[in-house]
């Protein structure tokens, strides 16, 4: 890269939670790993281990935390926190919405339907964009010549995957590629975004 500085910054998300009501989560206290979750992010660590890895930072909420600490504990570091990678906010938060039950069959619920390129039933997708880069670039500050790892939420990071490949926001949620556990690398050049990676290391 003409002698500049590389940098790779690791956005992933978390591994699975143990959610055995089936609620959408979003911001609320208490929801943890699974054990397939827990082994999902050791197999994350594990890969990361050989890793150049100086910075790792993760969303306040328990799962991404814990979806952090063994990859932050192979390299001996601390898992710093930076409230910029949480979950969207979504008004659906603490109900059922799964297709054909819950809240999305109760016709009062349907306004917030309205307009699914904003969207019209949480926070709007320029708005996380606007903030998952600003941890993106916080990230490759920390990490300059070296790897950091940030672990955030499903709908931040497509977001911001779509953001820095000047690509729509709005989308169908089924075509999102960021499965549980998944990691999409953003490579620097100095301070040039010059290309991504998307792998799953802990598989499906």
């Amino acid at each position: 890269m003409n002698g500049r500085t590389r940098t790779i910054v690791h956005v992933m998300r978390h591994g699975e939670v143990h959610n055995p009501t089936g609620i959408l989560y979003g911001r609320l206290p208490d929801y943890h790993l699974s054990e397939r979750g827990q082994a999902q992010a050791q197999a994350v660590a594990d890969w990361l281990a050989p890793r150049d890895i100086v910075y790792v930072v993760a969303s306040p909420l328990d799962r991404a935390q814990e979806t952090a600490t063994p990859i932050a504990a192979a390299h001996s570091l601390p898992v710093d926190v930076d409230e910029a990678l949480i979950e969207s906010h979504n008004v659906f938060e603490g109900q059922r919405v799964s297709p054909g039950d819950g809240a999305l069959r109760d016709p009062r619920n349907w306004w917030h339907l309205r307009n699914p390129r904003s969207p019209s039933w949480g926070e709007h997708y320029a708005e996380i964009a606007v903030r998952m880069r600003g941890a993106l670039e916080r990230a490759r500050i920390k990490a300059e010549g070296h790897e950091a790892v940030c672990v955030s939420h499903q709908l931040p990071v497509e977001t911001l995957r779509r953001a820095m490949n000047s690509e729509p926001l709005h989308h169908f949620p089924t075509r999102r590629m960021c499965n549980l556990a998944s990691v999409t690398s953003f490579y620097f050049d100095g301070e040039d975004y010059v290309g991504w990676g998307y792998s799953e290391l802990a598989g499906r």
